[in-house]
């Protein structure tokens, strides 16, 4: 079941158009991802400093749907799956919330645990696998 995470677009999120810069969507998938972690009892202030494990992400990709102006509601939903012992992906979903909630965009980043020294790929730390596992 995906994560869910309501957030407003906020005018530092658009460009000169009005409308979100490209970039930013994947910084709201970020802060879902986040919020995801949190939520599963993950401390962010450890797990995001560097313990001699780094979790980068080694792919990222999305497609704009729909453009989001100053005021827009959003639903993001983010659904984790492992993919080996030393990586995950994240597909998230963000929805434009109205009258008929509609597919602003949707993303997909890969992330790879490696060690923040040699670069060697490592097994995922425990919690972050149980985050993963959990369904």
């Amino acid at each position: 079941m995906p994560f869910s995470y309501t957030r407003t677009i906020h005018f530092p999120d658009t460009d000169a158009a009005g409308v979100v810069f490209f970039a930013r969507y994947l910084s709201i998938c970020h802060e879902a991802y986040e919020e995801s972690l949190a939520a599963a009892g993950i401390p962010l202030a450890t797990f995001f400093s560097d313990q001699g494990v780094v979790i980068p992400i080694a792919k990222s990709e999305a497609t704009y749907l729909r453009p989001l102006v100053c005021g827009d509601k959003l639903r993001v939903e983010v659904t984790p799956t492992r993919l080996s012992e030393n990586s995950f992906a994240l597909d998230t979903v963000i929805w434009k919330i109205g009258p008929s909630d509609k597919r602003a965009a949707v993303a997909r980043t890969v992330h790879v645990c490696i060690s923040s020294t040699t670069r060697e790929r490592l097994p995922l730390p425990t919690a972050l696998a149980a985050w993963l596992d959990a369904k």
